[in-house]
């Protein structure tokens, strides 16, 4: 019997590494599980990967020797379809773009005034050219222009000088390979010990007041 029991000692330790080996391997390859892709026979001959649940995938085509811009259709049934853009309409589309293009920039922002200031660096980017440059994760506007206003106000500089500044910081900080972020780099100037600090402070304090429903001092005056 006492074979017996050292001979099952080691099989039950097998049994639960090999339990415990599963079950950590579980999680692990549901992490790498790769989104399934489905290669589809397009209708011009084409084959076009249709990644996850995606029924449609849209191409911009420039041709920049014939100044000409098209827009590709794919469907997951095989079916496309090519729209040219007429030259007579290009001005409107080319507005269309730009507008919803800048106006994106301000999803999931709330304060106006960080509203602009979203709208002023996507239209720098533009006008340098950088239509694919995209906001990253921490790369938001909220809570940027009152840093802004403090900075202005400490350093005496123009609020253009300020933002030139800071996107400065912002592209040398990834041309070195960092990690920078747009929330990170703003949220240095609110240390509280600081003097933007402070004075963000007092221009949030100024602003939550004006965005008072009512009076509180002269609630306070009718109680007593």
């Amino acid at each position: 019997m006492a074979q017996a029991n050292t001979a099952a000692k080691p099989a039950a330790e097998t049994k639960a590494a090999a339990q415990t080996a599963t079950a950590t391997a579980a999680p692990a390859a549901a992490a790498t599980a790769k989104t399934p892709v489905e290669v589809v026979k397009m209708t011009d001959g084409r084959t076009v990967e249709f990644a996850g649940k995606r029924k449609l995938l849209k191409e911009v085509i420039i041709d920049t020797e014939k100044k000409t811009v098209s827009v590709r259709f794919d469907f997951r049934n095989g079916e496309t379809r090519t729209f040219a853009v007429p030259s007579v309409l290009a001005l409107d589309f080319a507005g269309h773009g730009a507008s919803q293009k800048i106006g994106d920039e301000t999803a999931g922002v709330d304060d106006v005034d960080d509203m602009v200031v979203a709208v002023d660096t996507i239209i720098d980017r533009l006008q340098k050219g950088e239509w694919s440059a995209e906001r990253a994760a921490g790369d938001g506007f909220s809570g940027a222009s009152v840093v802004i206003k403090a900075i202005v106000e400490v350093s005496g500089k123009t609020v253009e000088e300020v933002k030139k500044f800071l996107q400065d910081k912002l592209d040398a900080d990834k041309a070195a390979g960092g990690k920078l972020t747009r929330n990170a780099l703003y949220a240095s100037f609110r240390n509280p010990t600081s003097k933007t600090g402070q004075v963000i402070e007092r221009l949030e304090r100024e602003k939550k007041s004006k965005n008072n429903a009512v009076d509180a001092d002269a609630l306070m005056k009718e109680l007593k």
